[in-house]
């Protein structure tokens, strides 16, 4: 059954609702109303990978997820934190985070180290065509792109086995929006085709969540994308994906309600 993972953005700037979530009590009253709105899973991020986000230095990213970690480990969410950072992911793992989201896709020696010492943690790969881990507005090809994002999964799995972490506790995130291209084609193409990921036997993680393609193609900002953004999700549960990391979770667990519904009735 697909597991939907609530986002909750400790930050500035990030591209729909930046600001909006950084002070403490609004963060925690988002993802409260997120799991009471279906979320399996909560995903803090408290950097924006988005291609005008500031960066933010190690120190701060903690102290805006360290509270937030600790209310909802007390309450028994399940945690996710979105981090491209070794010492972020000591300090979440050492709080009991649950995950670590990596969009540079666990490239560091030291991020490897840190979910070397937390066995029971999962890890998100994610594929991006970005120089760094943040997004770049780029026009890309995308005729060869599963081959190439099967090729770089398998890499990479390869290699952190042989650090040592093992391929059963990745989950394979192939990108979406401008880590693809800042053209659309790329992202719909991933789209198209996901089960062909199911070649590489590990779940897959989409996170199309008002994207840059989806308003690419429909001609609307941000806070206008929900009704695509929930046709591609429901387009990727139907095609495989395991986790979908959403920032509207109702919409999507009433779909998925009905969905399952429709499917059972006999």
């Amino acid at each position: 059954m697909v597991q939907l993972v609530g986002i909750v953005n400790l930050t500035e700037d990030s591209f729909s609702d930046g600001g909006r979530f950084l002070d403490l009590r609004q963060a925690i009253a988002h993802g409260e109303r997120l799991i009471e709105d279906g979320a399996d899973w909560l995903d803090l991020g408290a950097e924006s990978s988005n291609p005008q986000g500031k960066r933010v230095d190690d120190q701060v990213e903690i102290e805006r997820l360290a509270p937030v970690i600790r209310h909802f480990k007390n309450a028994g969410a399940k945690i996710s934190v979105d981090t491209c950072k070794p010492s972020v992911m000591r300090a979440v793992l050492d709080l009991g985070a649950d995950m670590i989201n990596d969009v540079s896709g666990l490239q560091q020696t030291a991020s490897v180290e840190a979910l070397l010492a937390h066995p029971k943690v999962s890890a998100v790969l994610m594929h991006s065509r970005s120089a760094g881990p943040r997004a770049e507005t780029i026009d890309r090809p995308h005729r060869d792109l599963i081959p190439e994002i099967i090729g770089f999964f398998r890499r990479r799995m390869e290699d952190l086995e042989a650090r040592g972490l093992p391929r059963e506790r990745i989950i394979l995130d192939p990108g979406m929006g401008y880590f693809l291209g800042g053209n659309p084609q790329p992202s719909l193409q991933v789209l198209r085709h996901l089960r062909d990921l199911s070649v590489l036997g590990r779940p897959v993680y989409v996170s199309t969540s008002r994207k840059s393609f989806i308003g690419t193609v429909l001609g609307k900002d941000p806070s206008q994308r929900g009704a695509g953004t929930l046709a591609t999700e429901l387009w990727a549960i139907e095609h495989g994906a395991t986790f979908i990391r959403t920032h509207d979770v109702a919409p999507l667990a009433q779909a998925c309600r009905l969905w399952r519904a429709i499917s059972d009735i006999v």
